[in-house]
């Protein structure tokens, strides 16, 4: 007989570490952008908005090569798809470091987003094809905390390699991008070799063990409709539309927070150093609250609070931080605001697999992810253009609060939409 908790921990501690260093690598080479910024702009001569178009240019690829890309993960696996994904935006991220101009920098950011396109749906598909619903808020939670830890990594290491300004004959914000392109490299070799595709191919899984996970899966699936595993019908599924209308306040919030913090701290006199080691604090609030959130979020039979919550407090802290002028204060608000907006995330992800199944999921969380993630290319053109106008660094939180809080309206409305319709079919978790 298997035992149940046995074999997911078995499958978290073969899965999770490495998808999570995977992402911190990801988000690593994602967040580089705002560190580069301190020195790239004077030295391309850019102005913020010019800087922040280019660096958005990243969404704009990923939107548009996302879908296919999760459709190729569901046709040619992961170990081979991860693979590529992560070989190429390592190479593209290396041949930023050795940018001439405007026009090269828009070029190659709209390259990264296409060559990354499909690695976080691809994670959240890779998770259905592993873990029973149960399990998933919690996992997307785990996988995500990496993400905080990216950032309070990714911080302090983007202040030093700034500070490496003229060694070897290298800018330091080309070395930003050098030593943060060259480990995804290596780590594409490595998933190659390591990372297993499906669970009934799994070498480190008992025969016993892969057929429980087989039925248990097959279970959960069977009282989906029959376009659930349909990758064409999920992208025009409204469920699916109004998921990915729901989500875009998120990235948008949460890219234009992480990418102009350092900003907003750099303002506050400090060096390059001191602002990194400062970035620190609010990833590692981050971090918290996705452990805490979700694992919640799972035991609740509603999950509608856990993201709804979370998404107020953080828009009611941005909103702080640009009335209070004191620095301090200022600052610990944007640190809570970090959590609020991250923690709802792994919960919300959790939705739309109740009912999407193999290349339905695949097509149908590409698509979500892919148009929320065009609040990312928003962000990163609205938040510059509004210091520009303002003169203020602090004023853009204005802008994200106003988009996290109706973000949190809408979730809250489609989510009790989406409940009332699959009432009369069997009670909703939603």
């Amino acid at each position: 007989m298997v035992d149940e908790k046995r074999l997911i921990s078995k499958i978290t501690w073969k899965l999770m570490p490495f998808l999570g260093i995977l992402y911190l690598i990801a988000y690593i080479d994602r967040q580089n952008v705002s560190f580069a910024k301190l020195q790239m702009v004077d030295a391309l001569g850019l102005s913020e908005y010019a800087y922040g178009l280019g660096a958005s240019l990243f969404f704009i690829g990923y939107f548009l090569f996302e879908v296919p890309s999760n459709l190729f993960l569901d046709r040619l696996g992961a170990r081979v798809w991860f693979a590529r994904i992560l070989v190429s935006w390592g190479l593209v991220t290396i041949a930023l470091a050795f940018t001439q101009n405007a026009a090269m920098f828009y070029i190659l950011r709209f390259l990264l987003g296409v060559c990354e396109a499909g690695f976080f749906p691809g994670v959240l598909y890779l998770l259905t094809l592993w873990f029973p619903s149960g399990y998933r808020g919690r996992m997307v939670g785990l996988f995500m905390i990496f993400s905080a830890i990216a950032n309070a990594v990714g911080a302090p290491l983007g202040g030093a390699l700034l500070d490496l300004d003229g060694l070897y004959g290298f800018a330091g914000w080309e070395w930003v991008f050098l030593a943060t392109g060259i480990p995804a490299v290596i780590a594409g070799v490595v998933t190659f070799f390591y990372l297993p595709g499906r669970p009934e191919n799994a070498s480190f899984l008992s025969r016993e063990e892969r057929s429980w996970l087989e039925r248990r899966l097959a279970s959960e699936n069977a009282g989906m409709d029959e376009n659930a595993g349909n990758g064409f019908k999920a992208l025009v599924d409204p469920r699916v539309l109004l998921m990915a209308l729901c989500y875009i306040a998120f990235p948008l919030s949460a890219y234009g927070l992480s990418y102009w913090l350092p900003t907003i701290v750099k303002a506050f006199g400090v060096s390059n150093t001191v602002n990194g080691f400062l970035n620190v604090i609010p990833w590692l609030l981050v971090a918290g609250a996705l452990y805490a959130v979700p694992a919640m979020a799972d035991k609740a039979q509603s999950k509608t609070p856990y993201i709804v919550i979370p998404a107020f407090i953080g828009a009611a802290c941005l909103l702080l931080s640009a009335l209070i002028p004191n620095h301090t204060v200022q600052f610990a608000f944007l640190c809570v605001a970090a959590a609020g907006i991250f923690a709802p995330q792994p919960v919300f992800w959790s939705l739309p697999s109740r009912f999407l199944k193999g290349a339905g999921a695949a097509a149908g969380l590409a698509a979500i992810n892919s148009v929320g993630n065009l609040g990312g290319f928003v962000a990163q053109n609205v938040v510059p253009w509004i210091k520009d106008e303002s003169g203020s660094t602090i004023a853009p939180m204005f802008f994200l609060a106003a988009c996290l809080a109706a973000g949190a309206l809408l979730v809250f409305f489609v989510t009790r939409q989406l409940s009332s319709r699959e009432a009369a079919a069997a009670p909703s978790r939603i």
